[in-house]
């Protein structure tokens, strides 16, 4: 689609999808989005920005997962995305009233949902976990380099060892935590996936590092807590859940290093701190 104006964006998928009186709910580094009328039901419209790739492998991924434990995906482009709306609370607000483990709970089940969908279809436009990881790889090879003995060189031999042996491969959401659970008529439901696919271990790492009240990340008997619950919700390897959200906590802080978010990548360090004496190198 040519670059057109917000407004004239927006005038388009509104004729062009039949939708109705639009309200802006929020708008995000990648996308404007409103709620919109459409057959007498309330949605979500997602307008892209123009040079958005991210959020096209999480329609792929939504599209995969058909409603099972995420949000429905109506119709999509290049430009645009239509979704069902899970109008309900985020899942954050059960911490903040101080039910931590059963919020944890909770997303264990929306990742079974996720990972019940039958695995025959092909993978195209998603991201394997061995490109997503590219970035910790550049940058552990960067300080070995010079001669630097960093936490990204002693994590990445260990997410190398994950992703040459990965088990019980899935599509996966990528960006699981409280903020992106809703409750809906239909119950708790994710959204905003990345795009993934790879061992399903993974999809418990984001959820350990990104808490919905941020001083609970360096409780270290919170994440242990946590962790063996997901565990023991999904039949995985504790072990490997550790392994997993280590790796990726160390990913996150060079994803971040990358666009000079260093507050943010030293967040990630400090969860990565708090687990390296957990992990069986």
């Amino acid at each position: 689609m040519a670059a057109m104006s917000d407004n004239k964006k927006l005038s388009y998928y509104l004729a062009a999808w039949n939708l109705s009186n639009p309200q802006l709910l929020t708008q995000t580094m990648t996308s404007h989005i409103y709620t919109v009328t459409h057959h007498t039901e309330t949605v979500i419209l997602k307008l892209l920005s123009p040079t958005e790739t991210e959020e096209q492998r999480g329609a792929i991924a939504l599209r995969y997962f058909d409603g099972q434990g995420a949000v429905r995906l109506l119709r999509f482009d290049e430009g645009a995305h239509l979704l069902e709306y899970a109008a309900g609370d985020e899942l954050a607000t059960l911490v903040e009233r101080g039910e931590d483990e059963n919020a944890t709970r909770i997303i264990a089940q929306v990742i079974k949902q996720i990972h019940s969908i039958p695995q025959d279809a092909p993978h195209d436009g998603l991201f394997t976990l061995n490109r997503w990881f590219g970035e910790l790889f550049n940058k552990a090879a960067t300080d070995g380099q010079a001669g630097i003995e960093s936490i990204y060189v002693r994590s990445a031999p260990l997410a190398r060892r994950l992703l040459a042996d990965q088990r019980e491969v899935r599509v996966l959401h990528g960006d699981i935590h409280h903020r992106n659970i809703r409750q809906s008529l239909r119950g708790w439901l994710a959204f905003d996936p990345k795009g993934l696919v790879g061992e399903r271990t993974y999809d418990c790492a984001n959820t350990l590092c990104n808490p919905a009240m941020p001083e609970l990340v360096r409780n270290e008997t919170r994440l242990l807590t946590n962790a063996a619950i997901l565990a023991d919700m999904l039949a995985l390897d504790l072990s490997r859940v550790l392994a997993f959200t280590y790796a990726y906590a160390c990913l996150n802080a060079s994803q971040c290093l990358r666009v000079g978010m260093e507050d943010m990548a030293e967040w990630s360090l400090n969860v990565a701190v708090i687990i390296e004496p957990h992990i069986d190198f």
